[in-house]
């Protein structure tokens, strides 16, 4: 198998594209999905100040990697749930790379520990409140990575949703069909109101494959596991079940999701704003946006102290 560009030897074939790359082709592909995708989104610029949210696996630590590859300013936030030996390791995965790139790059690792704050992990804090535990976790991320964006005065919040996530996502909304999710299912979510970070995924033209080959290439050291709370997680199956189509079919979840990317460009975000700006308003405890009385955020806490106090 050659390299369709070069004719050196091939070290990864992509179906979808039917075509093959030798390393440095292949990283050069890589790194022009992910620049043409910037671009055909307008999602930052060279002067911008980005914040990529990191969790110690290969695609937001590539994504990381990637953008300071391209010149940008590109700086990183960790958010350690607490999840036993688990977090542990995946964030010594992150300060390991942040050290590692630090060296050649002016970067910034922020890092926030949920047990500080909450008292217990994600894990505990979601037993106390009764709430699933990737529930739990996803307001804390959530609002973290808002949080340091804003409090830090970054332009725009890059995440390392690939295509596989975003494929998987979309056909779990659609066959629910949760309109409201649909609507915001788009690479760029713009900072519609005061308090909202602009919020991108850079990577969501490639694949998990493909993100993984370019981590073992670039010797990218991320944690392997899955996270154990994500167990029986329906976005598992949805992954799954497109990956059988991809498999007799390649380029479906590709084909899928741009075509869905398509309908939406010609909707554009407007409606989105607007609603942003009818039904939100400050938290009166941490001052994010909220469509309730108090955020979810703050109302997960405040139930947690109760939890311990009564304890």
């Amino acid at each position: 198998m050659r390299c369709r560009v070069c004719r050196e030897s091939a070290v990864i074939n992509l179906p979808r594209h039917n075509i093959a790359f030798c390393k440095a082709c292949f990283c050069n592909f890589v790194h022009t999905q992910v620049t043409r995708g910037i671009k055909a989104q307008q999602m930052f610029t060279k002067d911008d100040r980005i914040l990529v949210a990191v969790s110690g696996g290969k695609d937001s630590l590539t994504l990381w990697e990637i953008l300071l590859s391209l010149g940008y300013r590109a700086d990183a936030v960790y958010v350690d749930l607490g999840i036993g030996d688990y977090s542990i390791r995946s964030r010594q995965k992150v300060q390991n790379f942040a050290d590692k790139v630090t060296q050649t790059h002016d970067a910034t690792l922020h890092i926030h520990t949920v047990r500080e704050e909450a008292g217990v992990g994600v894990k505990e804090l979601a037993n106390l409140v009764h709430r699933p535990t990737c529930s739990a976790c996803g307001t804390i991320k959530r609002y973290q990575f808002n949080h340091v964006a804003l409090e830090q005065n970054y332009d725009v919040m890059a995440t390392g949703h690939n295509l596989d996530d975003e494929a998987a996502r979309l056909l779990g909304n659609v066959l629910h069909w949760q309109t409201e999710y649909l609507e915001k299912q788009t690479p760029v979510l713009p900072a519609s109101i005061d308090g909202f970070a602009k919020k991108v995924k850079p990577l969501y033209r490639l694949t998990e494959r493909e993100i993984a080959a370019y981590a073992v290439i670039n010797r990218i050291d991320y944690i392997i596991e899955e996270c154990p709370m994500a167990k029986g997680s329906k976005m598992l199956m949805y992954k799954d079940a497109l990956n059988r189509l991809e498999t007799e079919s390649p380029g479906t979840k590709q084909s899928f999701y741009w075509k869905f990317l398509e309908q939406q460009a010609k909707k554009g975000t407007t409606t989105i704003v607007d609603r942003d700006r009818a039904q939100l308003h400050p938290c009166p405890t941490c001052g994010q946006p909220t469509s309730a009385e108090v955020c979810s955020y703050c109302k997960l806490l405040a139930k947690a102290k109760m939890a311990t106090s009564d304890c």
